[in-house]
Parts: C-alpha cells; sequence; structure tokens
C-alpha cells in the first residue's frame, strides 16, 4: 500500500513548549512539543502513545487547550492537525517565548 505525502501548508517552527495532553477517553500525559505551524504540531509524549485519528487536547503551558486530530505516530512522537489554524500573531508569541535550547 502506497501512501501519498503532501506538502506542508506552513512551516514548522522548532520549539520547546511543555504539553499536557487529554484523550477523549480521559487519559493524560505530560509531553513536549518539539514543533509547530498554525495547523498542528509535532509531540512527543513521556508515557501513553498515541494512534493514528485518534482525537485529543494539547494544552501548553500557560496557554488555552486546542482539540485535534493524530495524523501519524513514529515511536514516541506523534504529529497533530489542530481543528482550528492557530492565529499567526499568536503562534509568533508562542515561539518567541519558547524557542530550543541553542
Amino acid at each position: 500500500m502506497t501512501r501519498t505525502i503532501l506538502p506542508r501548508r506552513s512551516q514548522r517552527r522548532p520549539v520547546a513548549l511543555p504539553v499536557q495532553c487529554r484523550t477523549q477517553s480521559g487519559l493524560r500525559d505530560d509531553g513536549e512539543i518539539s514543533d509547530i505551524s498554525s495547523e498542528g504540531c509535532c509531540l512527543r509524549m513521556h508515557g501513553i502513545y498515541f494512534r493514528v485519528g485518534a482525537r485529543l487536547i494539547v494544552r501548553p503551558t500557560g496557554l488555552e487547550g486546542m482539540s485535534g486530530v493524530v495524523r501519524w505516530v513514529s515511536s514516541d512522537l506523534a504529529g497533530v492537525e489542530f481543528d482550528r489554524p492557530l492565529y499567526g500573531p499568536v503562534l509568533d508569541h508562542i515561539v518567541a517565548r519558547n524557542a530550543p535550547p541553542a
């Protein structure tokens, strides 16, 4: 089975942003967003693993939760597509305040 890889709609921007995720079934785990765009993010979780198609709430430290769906999984990483894109200035603020260590 061949999977079509679509180009990204916008550039992913590196961050080191602590996050808590909650699944529809109520499971919670802490992790980190390693990159983010207005449409989604890449999560690294500490304890739970997601399935493609799982719905979840991503709640970065100090921000409101963002709902989305898991689009891909690889080991302890998961790609999440947000239900609603992030507003550009909000994304810029998140990236500026959470730049990864050099």
